[in-house]
């Protein structure tokens, strides 16, 4: 598998990508959903920007489904930030992807043929406290079968924000 180059790699900052940026917000023990900027798609730094400007009361998930292809769950918590990556090698195609990587301070391995099959990265216990242990999440994330957006859509069933958040993608 070779690497491409940074300039024709989708997801660079500055370009946008198919997808969806979502906030699930949880005050007073009743979900919300709030649309995130498209730049979220291509820059964690904003997705994790615009999730700490929320200043709510309660838990903040983003959620990133991009371009169709793997999704990234974003948690800021006491002292930093919390993050999922469905599928690591993703990390060679989309910088959001790679961001994700270099916060967690993993790289991917040489090998070209550990690449072939996708894997999660990062705190699979990041929902755990609202009903979706760690291995529930790993396991929804290796269903290769399933689209991104049908992922979340079932992060969200598990979590009980599935209809805020079908509202706010639906409107898109």
């Amino acid at each position: 598998m070779a690497v491409q180059s940074v300039e024709a790699r989708p997801g660079v900052r500055g370009q946008s990508l198919p997808g969806y940026a979502v906030a699930a917000i949880r005050e007073e023990g009743r979900w919300r959903c709030t649309r995130l900027a498209a730049e979220s798609l291509v820059d964690l730094d904003a997705a994790i920007t615009e999730l700490r400007e929320l200043r709510v009361q309660g838990a903040v998930v983003g959620l990133l489904d991009v371009d169709d292809e793997f999704f990234v769950i974003v948690r800021p918590v006491p002292g930093g930030i919390a993050l999922m990556l469905s599928d690591a090698v993703a990390a060679l195609d989309y910088d959001v992807a790679a961001d994700v990587l270099d916060l967690l301070r993993v790289e991917l391995p040489p090998d070209d043929d550990a690449l072939d099959d996708p894997w999660p990265e990062g705190d699979l216990s990041i929902l755990a406290d609202f009903g979706l242990p760690a291995d529930e999440l790993e396991m929804l994330a290796g269903e290769l079968e399933l689209y991104p957006d049908e992922q979340l859509a079932t992060i969200g069933r598990r979590c009980g924000f599935a209809d805020a958040l079908a509202e706010v993608v639906d409107a898109r």
